[in-house]
């Protein structure tokens, strides 16, 4: 298990994922690479425990805990620890910035706020109209194409 350095990964405005409380862990990593597959622990696991964090304001951590834990993303006896898993590069760094990158969206996008309630309005009378209008000489159009009146 490993600590992150690096640049600041920001979530949102002024708050950024906070080092000291990223854990990594390194794995052997499926794919391709040959022999040197086989010899490095190139695949990385990010863990960050969303429940205890004190960096993210209480709204956003609420907010970020129901959206994750009910998308099935948070793990743990408590189900408040976020993890990340990284393997499409051969570098362990670069698997690492990955994961750092994609957990930092992950939670911008889980703590923003929620989309305003759309408000219901009513449909303009003109619209109305030209509508029945068009209706009106579409069926005038069809019933025009009876052969009935000619004689």
């Amino acid at each position: 298990m490993g600590h992150m350095s690096g640049p600041p990964y920001v979530i949102r405005g002024a708050v950024s994922l906070p080092e000291a409380e990223l854990v990594c862990r390194f794995t052997r990593s499926s794919g391709p690479g040959g022999q040197h597959v086989n010899t490095s622990d190139t695949q990385v696991e990010l863990r960050f425990d969303l429940a205890a964090t004190q960096v993210l304001p209480e709204v956003w951590k609420e907010r970020a805990l129901e959206r994750l834990s009910g998308a099935g993303r948070l793990v743990g006896a408590d189900g408040g620890v976020l993890v990340v898993r990284a393997s499409e590069h051969r570098s362990q760094w670069r698997n690492r910035e990955a994961a750092a990158t994609r957990m930092a969206a992950l939670l911008a996008e889980a703590t923003a706020p929620p989309p305003r309630p759309r408000r219901k309005k009513k449909v303009p009378r003109g619209v109305n109209e030209r509508r029945l209008r068009k209706k009106q000489q579409r069926g005038d159009l069809k019933r025009g194409r009876s052969g009935r009146d000619w004689s």
